[in-house]
């Protein structure tokens, strides 16, 4: 059942997936159909999930359950990870690499690979105060406070 993302509760279980490269409006569009149509059939053991879904900084896809209602499978998991591989496919975007960091460069969102980035710090090109990017939060309430953070206060401290 797919429910505005607003709604979740702090404890919703959270997965989100980084582009590396940002999306166009008219991608943005297609995609929220996409996801409308994924998410209001997604299910565990034939319960319907309570599900939602923000794009952010036309970067991110974060998707939400609320696992009060009925929790994730490693069914419904797996399907929701083959849906995000249809949407590299059709965009030709890699949205699940999980080696490359997203940061603030400005008001602009750069993406680079891991051993870039640890370059980048011990160069001073980035720095304890560069606000990154933390996907590994894991429910909503860590993704409003945890996620967009100086590196000083997520795993990329410890390139600083």
């Amino acid at each position: 059942m797919l429910v505005a993302f607003d709604s979740l509760p702090g404890t919703a279980r959270i997965w989100i997936y980084q582009a590396n490269r940002s999306f166009s409006d008219e991608e943005i569009d297609q995609i929220q159909i996409d996801l409308d149509a994924f998410v209001k059939q997604w299910t565990a053991h034939g319960s319907s999930l309570h599900a939602g879904y923000e794009i952010k900084y036309k970067r991110f896809i974060i998707l939400g359950l609320d696992q009060s209602v009925a929790s994730a499978s490693g069914c419904s998991i797996d399907a929701s990870v083959h849906f995000i591989q249809e949407l590299e496919k059709k965009y030709e975007v890699a949205l699940l690499d999980k080696m490359n960091v997203s940061y603030k460069q400005g008001e602009y969102i750069a993406y680079k690979p891991l051993a870039d980035f640890k370059k980048m710090a011990k160069q001073k090109a980035v720095s304890k105060n560069t606000i990154v990017f933390n996907n590994l939060v894991n429910n909503k309430q860590e993704y409003e406070e945890y996620w967009e953070v100086p590196a000083s206060e997520s795993w990329h401290a410890r390139f600083m």
